[in-house]
């Protein structure tokens, strides 16, 4: 034996090790997703109390109430990230992509080659729609599964929701996308200035781009050193196909002619695009959910098809719209003000972690911030509503006001929020969903994932400011 492959065979048993800790852990002390968010908004009212000046049990309720049910509510928000995900999931479930996705899974020999497989499909589909690339990852697992039945099901899953880390520089970036839309309700920069940010001062400079490749290939090389040695089987129901319904022998009825007839999905495919064309090829949150929309119903053919398709990606959604009501209220709490003026949660953290920052280190400190706040609020979109007030406020502070620099203060709060991803099992739902497994079973070999996101991504935000 070489000592390069001792070498190497001690460095990857070491990795291994050191996952087998992490999944241990996870297992021992990580809750159901419900119970994690219930318990941060207990940590968030504790902290509120402590922190808050002039704090009070009626001020906390009524701040709690307007994140979930009341002015400040989090629902329209809620049902953008929703659809995002549903019509990315309809999409993904359309014929050709799923031949195609099916065609994909045929090709692993092992499990380390089905989880890198899995690895890329989720990160190149999560840079075109997030939704998509979560689902997309999971539906390859799955199909990886079924060929390979001995390998680790957690292991697939969790190397497809890897990919989810780089969605924050694709094109459905909800805080790139607000940054360009003067009318979004979390555009914080035009708010604060007026300002509006093109792509090509976020997702398209090279400190956004960069990091992507380079996490990709690093990520690459750690999944297949991470490999378990033992198996966990997929759940034998999600091999079952349901059958197609049935119908009644006889000519068509008028209604079932219109629920098969294409054209109408053609018609409103060709109303999406023509929109888009009108509109100067605007991307924002509402252009990206009508593009997946209609696109997904021109791949689905015929009206029924695409209403199941939508119906069945729609039940995925379903642990997220449990827990959005708990993260509005945790948003409200962070937004609490006790006195008039006075400083709230959100601030006295935010305005904590960056103080003693200058403009070089600024967007790294926020980075830091964000990734401590993603764990109460894991949404790039929400997240950027409520540190974003801040960061911008901090770069003004300091005199940097140019679109470049807001830019990139508002991808140091992407950036951080993406590889938090990897340790608050919020968006891990959906694909749990699918794989029909708990989180105890993927998230530790997900913490990997983390550590590396959080070098890559914080050297990048701290050599942004010197090349921008």
């Amino acid at each position: 034996m070489s000592v390069w492959t001792g070498e190497h065979r001690l460095r990857r048993g070491l990795l291994q090790r050191f996952t087998a800790l992490c999944v241990r852990y996870v297992e021992r002390f990580m809750p159901d997703p419900y119970l994690f968010a219930v318990l941060l908004t207990i940590l968030v009212v504790v902290l509120v109390a402590v922190l808050v000046p002039g704090a009070s049990a009626p001020g906390m309720v009524t701040a709690w109430y307007s994140g979930v049910w009341g002015p400040k509510n989090i629902f329209t928000f809620a049902l953008q990230m929703v659809l995002i995900l549903v019509t990315g999931y309809t999409l993904a479930e359309a014929p050709v992509v799923k031949r195609g996705l099916k065609a994909l899974a045929s090709k692993p020999k092992n499990q380390v080659q089905g989880a890198l497989l899995c690895f890329a499909v989720g990160s190149v589909f999560c840079l075109l729609n997030w939704g998509l690339g979560l689902v997309a990852g999971a539906l390859v697992a799955k199909e990886v599964a079924r060929r390979l039945p001995e390998a680790h099901f957690g292991y697939l899953i969790a190397s497809g929701y890897m990919g989810y880390m780089v969605w924050t520089q694709g094109f459905s970036s909800s805080i790139a996308l607000a940054n360009t839309d003067p009318s979004s309700p979390i555009n914080v920069i035009h708010q604060m200035t007026g300002k509006l940010v093109p792509l090509g001062d976020t997702i398209f400079q090279p400190y956004s781009w960069v990091p992507v490749l380079v996490s990709m290939a690093v990520l690459g090389l750690m999944i297949r050193r991470m490999a378990p040695s033992e198996s966990l089987q997929a759940d034998p129901e999600l091999f079952v196909e349901p059958e197609p319904p049935s119908r009644a022998a006889g000519p068509r009825s008028f209604a079932e002619r219109l629920e098969n007839l294409w054209i109408l999905n053609v018609l409103l495919f060709a109303a999406g695009l023509w929109y888009f064309i009108q509109s100067g090829w605007q991307l924002n949150i509402g252009s990206m959910i009508m593009l997946f929309t209609v696109t997904g119903a021109l791949l689905h053919k015929t009206p029924i098809r695409f209403i199941r398709a939508f119906g069945t990606a729609a039940k995925a959604s379903g642990p997220l719209l449990l827990q959005y009501p708990l993260y509005g209220g945790i948003m409200g709490l962070l937004g609490y003000a006790a006195v008039k003026d006075g400083p709230s949660l959100d601030g006295v953290l935010a305005h904590g972690i960056v103080a003693g920052s200058d403009p070089s280190t600024l967007p790294f400190m926020t980075f830091i911030g964000s990734i401590v706040i993603s764990l109460f609020v894991p949404s790039g979109g929400g997240h950027w509503g409520v540190q974003g007030p801040i960061a911008v406020h901090s770069a003004l502070a300091m005199g940097q006001d140019s679109a470049g620099y807001l830019g990139l203060m508002s991808m140091a709060v992407a950036f951080g929020e993406a590889i938090a991803n990897m340790i608050q099992p919020f968006w891990l739902l959906p694909a749990l969903s699918i794989a029909k497994l708990n989180v105890r079973q993927v998230m530790g070999y997900t913490v990997i994932a983390f550590l590396v996101g959080f070098v890559i991504f914080g050297l990048a935000i701290l050599v942004a400011p010197h090349v921008i």
